[in-house]
């Protein structure tokens, strides 16, 4: 009884213990256009009207080929619990873009900004979000 118990236990534990890894979208900024050399350079600190480059790693392919980008300012001026729309855009990627989106944009007002990416596939849910910085 005590073998038993014991191998019914170990392989409890075995599958609380193993994890599978599962890759992520992720958003990567950067002060420098991202290349090879500069891909570890990243930042999430700006200057006003300073261009913000950024690339938007995507591990599963969007098969729409349409991505949904907001910018999101978070303030305590407006009136809807502090967050205003600042920018959005809607953006098609390319033949050789199928699992990465990367452009600049450039933004001339200080405080924090969040990053969100959505894919036309599911518009509701939020592949990635990332949070930067404009001094």
């Amino acid at each position: 009884m005590k073998k038993f118990l014991a191998a019914i236990s170990i392989i409890f534990l075995m599958l609380i213990m193993t994890a599978c890894d599962t890759d992520k979208a992720a958003i990567l900024f950067n002060r420098d256009p991202i290349n090879e050399e500069t891909v570890l350079n990243n930042t999430t600190i700006f200057e006003r009207n300073e261009r913000i480059y950024y690339l938007i790693l995507m591990p599963k392919t969007v098969h729409s080929r349409y991505i949904y980008i907001q910018v999101i300012k978070k303030d305590n001026d407006y009136a809807q619990f502090g967050y205003k729309l600042y920018w959005a855009n809607t953006f098609r990627l390319k033949d050789e873009q199928v699992n990465y989106y990367n452009d600049y944009l450039v933004l001339n007002e200080s405080g924090a900004y969040i990053m969100k990416v959505y894919s036309k596939d599911n518009p509701r849910q939020v592949l990635t979000q990332a949070q930067f910085f404009v001094r």
